[in-house]
């Protein structure tokens, strides 16, 4: 993909087509401020970009029928999210449709480059079932603060030896296509509101609880990053004072005290001192303990598991509740792979939220947990890059 629109009007119904598929010349009419002389002329040079093409006649709505028009079927994009202890790539089409998907078991502390040796990896895998010739661009997420005009990741937390490494740079390198990069929460955020549970909503909360935490904060339809992008990083807020050693340096994060890793601690804990005959036996038979494990121990009806989960959504609760004051968003969504722990997990949430916020800020507040699950982030990596190319250059 070379072509890039040349003005703001041809950026608008770039968009239009992405998020509302194909449509005629006359509905385009309908929803942009341009006579119909002016965007015949529009329409007619994106076609000749390439980007857009004809789609056959529309249906009447009396008089002459109009010519419909839909994104290239043929540009592709490249959706990376890479989490703490896992990687998903997806390849999508112009309108964000997932055409392929991968996950793998993924290490994120091992460093840039064999992280992105499995994700080249996996992207030729895709590649090599026909699905692309090449990408048109590449949206990459990571689990850690971005410094976003330049891609890089800035001393995060739980991934050593990715401190300023050039991830956009080596990533276009590598596949030969313009990348974005961005904070994987925000990824999140943004596949939601294409795609999932925010798609009417124009300020909401993301709220991402896996090995770590953060807060994608989408304001006005667009997500906002802060003046360096470490906007959301609400895992090190202190929840506890005097509480836990963080990975940050800090102590009584919440993210020390409530994610997966913090979770997995406390139940190997509760295991090891006898609070929990299902969580020992699932102990004993793995080695390890999980979110998962903690979630099918409550399942089971675990008293001890139940805890776990109550006292850990009070805690991000507690969080949420101070976020919900301040910014007053129309929705929160919770997402991640923690949230496998359910309703119980969602309950202590909602719980601390409506007792803490003032009835103003939750009086018509829906608190739900996302709809697409791990396809989020890829959508989300995928609309980043698209945002950027459907930009005028």
């Amino acid at each position: 993909m070379t072509a890039r629109p040349a003005n703001a009007h041809q950026a608008r119904l770039l968009h239009l087509l992405r998020d509302g598929g194909q449509s005629s010349r006359a509905q385009l009419g309908d929803q942009v401020d341009l006579s119909r002389s002016k965007l015949a002329v529009e329409v007619d040079r994106l076609l000749e970009t390439g980007l857009v093409v004809a789609d056959g006649l529309a249906a009447s709505r009396g008089g002459r029928r109009s010519h419909n028009v839909r994104l290239n079927p043929e540009l592709r994009f490249l959706g990376v999210d890479i989490g703490a202890t896992s990687v998903d790539v997806a390849v999508t089409n112009a309108e964000l449709e997932i055409l392929g998907h991968l996950n793998q078991p993924l290490d994120v502390r091992e460093g840039p480059v064999a992280v992105f040796e499995q994700v080249l990896a996996m992207t030729a895998k895709l590649r090599a079932t026909g699905l692309a010739d090449g990408m048109d661009g590449a949206g990459i997420g990571v689990p850690g603060p971005v410094r976003f005009p330049e891609g890089v990741p800035v001393a995060p937390p739980i991934m050593p030896g990715w401190d300023g490494f050039p991830v956009r740079e080596a990533l276009s390198q590598e596949l030969g296509c313009p990348v974005m990069v961005d904070n994987d929460v925000n990824l999140m955020a943004m596949g939601e509101q294409h795609a999932g549970v925010a798609r009417s909503v124009a300020d909401f909360l993301c709220v991402k609880i896996g090995t770590g935490i953060g807060c994608g904060i989408v304001v006005g339809g667009q997500v906002y990053r802060g003046t360096t992008g470490s906007a959301g990083d609400i895992g090190h807020i202190r929840a506890v004072p005097d509480g836990r050693p963080c990975a940050c340096g800090n102590r009584g994060c919440l993210e020390a005290h409530f994610s997966g890793a913090a979770l997995a601690r406390d139940a190997t804990e509760a295991a090891r001192q006898g609070l929990s005959a299902e969580l020992a036996d699932r102990l004993a038979v793995n080695g390890t303990l999980s979110g998962a494990d903690v979630a099918a121990a409550a399942v089971a009806g675990d008293a001890t598991a139940l805890d776990l989960i109550r006292e850990g959504g009070s805690q991000v609760g507690q969080v949420i509740a101070g976020l919900v004051s301040f910014f007053n968003p129309g929705l929160v969504v919770i997402g991640g792979g923690v949230t496998g722990l359910g309703h119980t997990l969602l309950a202590a949430i909602r719980t601390q939220v409506y007792r803490q916020s003032l009835p103003l800020a939750t009086g018509n507040l829906p608190i739900v947990l996302g709809e697409l699950g791990p396809t989020a982030g890829v959508i989300g990596a995928a609309r980043l890059i698209s945002d950027h190319l459907f930009s005028p250059a």
